[in-house]
């Protein structure tokens, strides 16, 4: 976070100085070709800034690289007044005039991907600060290399051509809309989707929607993945070969919304949500994007929809507890599909002389009675693991980087690990090669997790594996009340003054191995583990069709895996 504050900073500074010092140098020194050189430099110091900084205006920096342009040019061809120089700036102040409407405007078009169709129109007004930026550039060269004016009118000409061409497209689609919808809408009515994913999410929230994608093409029907924010559609496009679309006004989530389409999932409460909740044609099913004891899984927003579906009966228990009155007939258990990666291990863990354990810190939340994160107090912590012979294996929460203080904590933590893995060899992982795995492989690597609380624990659950949770203090005695999913596992308290006996208890003699199967199955719904996201599947499809029929019951011989005996 202070490394983004840093960066942002030093692009605004780089830009406006370099802009400034630009135009001094041509306008009152004789050092035109210095001038012109300082320019080039400027530009692509506010070319980095927009890159930085998407939201950066850098109109007047911009005016100011290009009077010098213009000075400097006048200056090298030494003619007084031209015609076709004034042309030039004719040009270039209508396309610095237009730039900022005409990617105001841009913004509001629909972007997809995973479509045959072509939504160019937004992505050249997107670019527009680049395009004036470039033309800048050709002109600072021609410049410098003293070419007649009529070049930079050409060059000027060909970008305002361009831009003119957007800005007509822009013009004759508020004024004229196409007859059978946009080409998008035409496309999608072909492509005839029957349930979308509605994503609406801060950057860095991609994860939400990417643990899902495999089992909603696992469905088996066409389907269509909405974003709120232009951030996510790059990064969940490469996800799937669904098609992928960017709505940020309602009117185009309105060209999205065909006749084929009966269902809609969300994986979060985000505000946005209630923009696609309008369309009372479809059926709207909260799936969630993990399932933990925090006070964010039972969400009383979560009474909006039509349909909730939770991995198992502790999900519901969970809102009630938490005195959210939801009607049952709203609840389906389904399980936690994304569980089926992981190894499910029947015998006992104990007395491994050199044992791996997971480590998942989470991240400080939105507010102080939300803060869960153990990442205060893990350097002791590890040191007692790394002491007991252990590798560790580190997977914090995605926000981490968020706080400051957690991602120096965290940094600390790398180094004794570091330090450690050269010392002795063990293999910890950490940063990106911890980074590389999915968590369905961090858990089959290890075996044992401590973990705040968080959806990790749910689903290290399915492994059968023991597991310690932190508690950092912010329920008091209530800790056990509040995430009774801590009962079967070993808490380890903020002052860490049992650490070495709940490490024990974790590591060797794990007296809770029994409880943590009969957790499982409130927790995960009880399923056959070689079939286990079926249950999601079957549920999903009988959404799309009520009459849709399930596959024959399995016989007993297909009961799940109970502990070994």
């Amino acid at each position: 976070m202070r490394g983004d504050l840093v960066r942002k900073l030093a692009a605004r500074g780089l830009a406006t100085g370099t802009a400034v010092l630009a135009f001094i140098v041509v306008a009152l020194t004789g050092a035109t070709t210095w001038g012109l050189g300082l320019s080039l430099l400027a530009l692509a110091a506010t070319v980095w800034e927009r890159r930085v900084r998407p939201g950066a205006d850098g109109v007047a920096e911009t005016t100011l690289i290009a009077a010098g342009v213009l000075v400097g040019y006048s200056r090298q061809l030494d003619s007084g007044f031209d015609v076709a120089l004034t042309g030039t700036a004719v040009i270039l102040l209508g396309l610095m005039v237009l730039a900022g409407p005409l990617r105001e405007a841009g913004n509001l078009e629909l972007l997809a991907a995973n479509l045959p169709v072509r939504t160019w129109v937004p992505r050249i007004t997107a670019r527009l600060g680049d395009i004036v930026a470039g033309l800048l550039a050709v002109l600072a060269l021609a410049a410098m290399a003293g070419l007649p004016a009529t070049v930079a009118l050409a060059a000027s000409l060909l970008a305002g051509a361009a831009v003119g061409a957007v800005a007509g497209k822009l013009v004759m689609r508020r004024l004229r809309p196409g007859a059978g919808g946009s080409p998008v809408t035409r496309e999608l009515r072909r492509h005839q989707p029957e349930f979308l994913l509605y994503f609406s999410a801060p950057p860095g929230s991609e994860y939400q929607v990417t643990m899902w994608l495999p089992y909603l093409e696992r469905i088996g029907r066409p389907f269509v993945v909405m974003l709120r924010e232009p951030e996510a559609l790059p990064v969940i496009a490469a996800k799937t070969t669904a098609p992928v679309l960017y709505c940020p006004t309602l009117r185009s989530m309105d060209e999205v919304l065909v006749p084929s389409l009966r269902v809609a999932f969300y994986v979060n409460h985000g505000a946005k949500n209630s923009h696609c909740l309008r369309f009372t044609q479809l059926t709207h099913v909260q799936l969630h994007h993990g399932d933990s004891d925090k006070a964010s899984s039972a969400n009383p927003v979560s009474a909006i929809f039509d349909r909730i579906f939770v991995a198992g009966e502790a999900a519901i228990d969970r809102y009630a507890r938490a005195g959210v009155d939801i009607p049952a007939e709203k609840f389906v258990v389904v399980g936690r599909p994304q569980v089926e990666a992981i190894e499910v291990r029947t015998g006992p863990v104990r007395r491994l002389p050199n044992p791996t354990v997971l480590y998942t810190p989470t991240w400080t939340g939105h507010h102080a009675d939300a803060d869960y994160c153990s990442l205060p107090f893990a350097e002791t912590l590890l040191t007692r693991l790394l002491d007991r012979g252990a590798t560790v294996i580190v997977r914090p929460h995605p926000y981490t980087a968020h706080n400051p203080a957690s991602a120096r904590q965290l940094g600390r933590l790398h180094d004794l690990l570091a330090a450690d893995r050269a010392r002795t060899g063990r293999p910890h992982l950490f940063g990106a090669a911890a980074g590389a795995l999915t968590l369905a492989e961090s858990v089959n690597r290890a075996d044992a997790l401590i973990s705040d609380v968080s959806g990790v624990v749910s689903d290290w659950l399915h492994s059968g594996k023991p597991y310690a949770v932190t508690d950092t203090g912010v329920d008091g005695d209530r800790f056990l009340e509040r995430f009774p999913l801590a009962a079967a596992g070993y808490v380890l308290r903020r002052d860490l003054t049992e650490v070495d006996e709940v490490l024990t208890r974790l590591l060797d003699t794990d007296p809770l191995a029994e409880a943590r199967w009969a957790t499982r199955r409130r927790y995960l719904g009880d399923f056959p583990t070689e079939t286990y996201a079926e249950g999601f599947l079957t549920a999903a499809r009988r959404e799309l069709d009520p009459h849709w029929a399930a596959p024959a019951p399995r016989s007993a011989s297909d009961a799940p895996l109970s502990p070994a005996t």
